[in-house]
C-alpha cells in the first residue's frame, strides 16, 4: 500500500491551470452519460457562486478527477470525464455566446479549448484540450470545439445525443443568464479563476484505478456496473484493454437496447450463478463481487469474466423477449412475459438453468410459468419467492438431464405448490375483474380458453400460441352487461347484488372483437347467438352443448364445460366454480388437501 501512495500526486487547481493540459478519455472508459439535469445543476451551482461573489475572492470546488500522467502536457482520464467533457462544452458555449453577441473571443479562451503541442516526431499539431477516444463519440466533440455544424443526417449514438444536448443546454443557459458580452466575459473569468477541482495524478493505470476504487468504495456517484468495469480493467493486462472494452460495451448495449436494467441483471446473475445466501441490494453488488473473487475469478481472468457476463446478458435479454438462448421462440417464456409485468424474479431460475439442453429447458420454463402464476394469483410477496428461487439455484445448476430436472421439480416446485393450494383455491373462488391487473386478467382468460381448445384442436394450430387469445382482435366480454337496461337489472336475481355478480370471473369470457360489436348490452338469450360464432370453445359453450360428433377430442374438451340455459347469479357462481376447477388443470396445481377430505 505504501508503494501505491508514493506514486500519487494530488493538486488543488483552478480551471485555468487544469485547461493548460490535454486530457484523453481512453477507449475503454464508459461513454458520456450526463443528462440535461446534471449539466443544468453544474451550471446553476457555478452561476449561483458567480452572482454571490460579486467580484470577491469566493472559490467554488467541483470535485476531483483521477488521471494518468502520460507526459508533461497530457493526461489519460481514469475518472472525471463526465465533468471534464461538460466543462469543455461550457467553454465552447461561452466562446460561441461571445461570437453571437458580436464580441471578440479572448485568446486565453481559445487556448483553453484548443492549443498547439509537439508530437513524437517533433512536429507541431493543434489539439483539443479534451479528446474522446471511444468510437461512440463519432468526433462530435471536435466539431463543437472547432465551431463546425454537426451533420443532422449522421447516425447518432447515445454519447453523441448526450453531448449535443449538454452543449445546447449550456448555450440556452448562457443566453438566459448572460444578456451581454460583459457578463459573459465575467462569468468566464469566474469559471476559470475561481472554480477549482482536485487533480489526482498516478504513474500507472492500475494505480489510477485503485485510487478510483477507493474514492468510490461505496458507489458514491457511480453504480456497481461502473465500479465493476474499472475493477476488471485494474486487473487486466493492457494488451487486453481493447477486447475487454468491446465485450463490456456489447453487454451494456445489449441490455440498454432491450430496456433492461444492468444492475438488476447483475443482481439476478449473482443469485443464479454463485453461492449468495445473503439479501443483496443493488448498491451492495460491487462489494459482493469484489469480496468473492474465489467464486467469480475476475482477478485471474478479467476478460473471461466479462465474456461470461456478456453471454449471460444475451441469454437474459432473449428470455425477456420470450426466446430461448439460441433465439428460438419459447411459448412459456412469451407467457411469462405477458404475466410478469413489473416482476422479474423468474429470471433468477432462467439464468440458473440456461445451460440446460433445449428440451429440458422447455420443461423448466413450463413449470416456472405455472409456479410463477400461482405466486401471483395468491399474492405471494415478490421478495419471498425471490429468496426461494435464489435458494434453489444451487440445486438447479447441477441438473443436466430431464430425469434430473423432474427430480428437482418434485423436491422444490411441488412442495411450494402444495403450500399455495388452499390460497389458490380461494383466489379463484373470489376472483373478479378488479382482483388483478387488466393484463393479468386477459392472461387468465386466455389460458383457460386455450386449454380447452388444445384438448379439442391440438397444439399445432392457432391454439398453440397464447397470442391467439391476447391481441387487439379479442376483447373481454361481460356476459351479464356492465351497463344493463332497467329491464335486465330488474330481471336479475339476486337483484341487490347485481354489481357484485357482474364483476366475477364466472361472468367473463373472451370474444372476438368483430362478434362483440354486435352483442351490445342485450339479454343472455340474445347474446347466445353471437357466442355460438366464436372460435373459442369456452365461449361457444355459452350458446349450448358443443356438438361435434362422439368420442372425439371435442367431446373430451366438452367434459370440462357446463351448459347454461339462463344467466342469473346461480349460473354465474356455477361457471365460476367450473373455471376454478379448470384452473387447477391449466396451471398443474394440486387440489388442496382440505378439499380432498371433504
Amino acid at each position: 500500500m505504501t508503494q501505491v501512495l508514493q506514486t500519487i500526486k494530488s493538486e488543488d487547481l483552478p480551471l485555468s491551470s487544469v485547461f493548460q493540459a490535454f486530457y484523453e478519455v481512453p477507449a475503454y472508459q464508459r461513454e458520456y452519460v450526463w443528462r440535461q439535469e446534471q449539466v443544468e445543476e453544474l451550471l446553476h451551482d457555478v452561476n449561483t457562486e458567480f452572482v454571490s461573489a460579486d467580484g470577491g475572492p469566493t472559490e467554488y470546488f467541483i470535485g476531483s478527477i483521477i488521471a494518468l500522467g502520460k507526459d508533461n502536457q497530457t493526461f489519460e482520464l481514469i475518472d472525471g470525464q463526465q465533468r471534464m467533457t461538460t466543462l469543455f462544452l461550457v467553454l465552447c458555449a461561452i466562446r460561441d455566446r461571445l461570437k453571437e453577441l458580436g464580441a471578440n473571443v479572448p485568446e486565453t479562451l481559445s487556448q483553453q479549448i484548443a492549443a498547439a503541442s509537439v508530437d513524437d516526431e517533433g512536429d507541431e499539431v493543434r489539439r483539443y484540450r479534451v479528446e474522446l477516444q471511444y468510437e461512440d463519440s463519432q468526433g462530435v466533440l471536435e466539431r463543437i470545439g472547432a465551431a463546425l455544424p454537426v451533420d443532422e443526417k449522421q447516425a447518432r449514438t447515445r454519447s453523441v445525443e448526450n453531448i449535443l444536448r449538454a452543449y445546447a443546454t449550456a448555450r440556452t443557459f448562457l443566453q438566459s443568464e448572460c444578456p451581454d458580452a460583459s457578463t459573459t466575459r465575467k462569468l468566464h473569468g469566474f469559471l476559470i479563476n475561481r472554480v477549482k477541482l482536485i487533480r489526482v495524478q498516478t504513474a500507472s493505470v492500475a494505480h489510477a484505478l485503485k485510487v478510483f476504487e477507493t474514492i468510490n468504495d461505496r458507489g458514491v456517484g457511480l453504480d456497481s456496473m461502473d465500479l465493476l468495469k474499472n475493477l476488471l480493467f485494474m486487473h487486466a493486462e493492457s494488451a487486453a484493454f481493447e477486447e475487454l472494452k468491446i465485450v463490456w460495451k456489447g453487454m451494456v448495449d445489449t441490455l440498454h437496447e432491450a430496456k433492461e436494467k444492468p444492475l438488476r441483471f447483475l443482481r439476478y446473475l449473482i443469485f443464479a450463478d454463485f453461492e449468495s445466501r445473503q439479501r443483496l441490494r443493488e448498491e451492495d453488488i460491487y462489494g459482493w463481487l469484489r469480496d468473492h473473487e474465489s467464486q467469480t475469478g475476475y482477478r485471474s481472468d478479467p476478460l473471461g469474466f466479462a465474456r461470461r457476463l456478456a453471454r449471460a446478458a444475451d441469454a437474459y435479454v432473449r428470455f425477456a423477449g420470450g426466446r430461448n438462448v439460441d433465439g428460438t421462440v419459447n411459448p412459456h417464456l412469451e407467457n411469462l412475459r405477458t404475466l410478469s409485468g413489473a416482476a422479474h424474479q423468474q429470471f433468477i431460475l432462467l439464468l440458473a438453468g440456461r445451460h440446460l439442453p433445449q428440451s429440458v429447458f422447455d420443461r423448466l420454463a413450463e413449470e416456472l410459468e405455472n409456479l410463477f402464476f400461482a405466486y401471483v394469483i395468491t399474492r405471494e410477496p415478490t421478495n419471498t419467492f425471490e429468496q426461494t428461487f435464489t435458494q434453489w439455484c444451487a440445486s438447479l445448476r447441477q441438473v443436466r438431464t430431464l430425469p434430473e430436472l423432474e427430480g428437482f421439480l418434485a423436491s422444490h416446485f411441488a412442495p411450494a405448490k402444495e403450500k399455495l393450494a388452499v390460497r389458490y383455491d380461494v383466489a379463484f373462488k373470489e376472483l373478479t375483474d378488479e382482483s388483478v391487473q387488466r393484463y393479468r386478467l386477459r392472461y387468465i382468460l386466455a389460458k383457460l380458453s386455450q386449454y380447452v381448445d388444445l384438448i379439442a384442436k391440438g397444439e399445432h394450430g392457432a391454439a398453440g400460441r397464447l397470442g391467439t387469445y391476447i391481441n387487439k382482435t379479442v376483447q373481454i366480454e361481460h356476459i351479464l352487461p356492465q351497463t344493463p337496461t332497467p329491464a335486465i337489472r330488474a330481471a336479475f336475481e339476486p337483484t341487490e347484488e347485481y354489481g357484485i355478480f357482474v364483476r366475477l370471473l364466472g361472468n367473463l369470457t373472451l370474444l372476438e372483437k368483430a362478434i362483440n360489436a354486435s352483442v351490445g348490452n342485450g339479454v343472455f338469450a340474445d347474446k347466445q347467438a353471437a357466442f355460438k360464432q366464436s372460435d373459442f370453445l369456452l365461449t361457444r359453450s355459452l350458446a349450448g352443448p358443443v356438438q361435434v360428433g362422439q368420442n372425439t377430442s371435442y367431446e373430451q374438451a366438452a367434459k370440462h364445460l357446463k351448459v347454461f340455459q339462463t344467466w342469473q347469479g346461480e349460473q354465474i357462481l356455477q361457471r365460476q366454480d367450473m373455471l376454478r376447477e379448470l384452473a387447477f388443470l391449466v396451471w398443474d396445481m394440486p387440489q388442496p388437501k382440505r378439499a380432498l377430505r371433504g
